[in-house]
């Protein structure tokens, strides 16, 4: 199996994905009066309240006091963005084969699919909520800096990532579902062991190793350098991080294709 070919199927059934992401996200707020409003005024009244409890309550960390408290606030935001996107991810995976049963055994229906439908969803709502950060971060700053532009370097390995995480949930999700129990119990670990309310810096020496195995972190700190600090990311990080992506793409969408034909018999 060559790299390419996942992606060479998401071409082939294109239509048949942005059809079910679609119908996922018009379902998401219907019923509401604000509709898609409260896809915006969430992530604005999170980002709102670090802000004013960073302000008055909360003492920042050495590592942040030179940004100030505003771009302490946009940081934390910055990498709940990115964890909750992968949690989105970690939470709905090992189900997704349950939930869209009727379909799997009725037609022929290629269920990789799922994870792309899955992984677009939640891209849509962090997309949302970059654009409310990008608006904070201009106002606070009056300018964003030029490595802005360097984000997608970043973020699309990251997606090929996630993709990897998906398609292996769901395929050991579709055998048992504890995997869906035992992820409600390891994400929230997962979020204090990610450098959101902390930079990497912070973590003693000895230490920053280990922290460097949780690839989410990685894009984390990745991430916050190109937005709000101006800084390119370190370059080892970087090759080691995008290249782990690679094979837990590769792997994960393999170990899903290897089992494909019994997930009927199982789901």
């Amino acid at each position: 199996m060559t790299l390419t070919m996942p992606l060479e199927r998401a071409w082939h059934f294109r239509d048949l994905i942005r059809a079910v992401v679609r119908r996922e996200l018009a379902a998401r707020f219907r019923g509401s009066i604000l509709g898609w409003l409260w896809a915006v005024f969430g992530p604005l009244v999170m980002l709102s309240a670090y802000t004013v409890i960073f302000s008055n309550a909360v003492g920042v960390p050495k590592s942040a006091q030179g940004g100030g408290v505003k771009t302490y606030a946009l940081s934390i935001f910055t990498g709940l963005i990115v964890f909750n996107l992968f949690s989105e991810i970690m939470y709905r995976s090992p189900g997704l084969l349950q939930e869209h049963v009727n379909f799997i055994k009725k037609s022929i229906f290629p269920s990789e699919t799922l994870a792309w439908t899955a992984t677009i969803r939640a891209l849509v709502y962090a997309a949302i909520s970059f654009g409310v950060l990008l608006i904070f971060e201009l106002f606070v700053t009056a300018a964003l800096p030029p490595t802005v532009l360097l984000l997608p370097l970043v973020i699309v390995p990251m997606v090929l990532f996630l993709l990897g995480v998906s398609w292996f949930l769901m395929a050991l999700g579709s055998f048992t579902r504890d995997v869906a129990h035992l992820m409600i119990s390891i994400v929230p670990v997962l979020m204090f062991a990610t450098p959101i309310f902390y930079s990497i810096t912070d973590v003693p020496p000895q230490l920053r190793l280990y922290v460097h195995f949780n690839l989410i972190g990685n894009y984390v700190e990745m991430i916050r350098d190109l937005l709000l600090y101006g800084r390119l990311p370190n370059l080892l990080l970087y090759a080691g991080t995008v290249l782990v992506s690679l094979v837990i793409f590769r792997f994960g969408y393999r170990f899903f294709m290897r089992y494909k034909s019994i997930f009927v018999d199982v789901i």
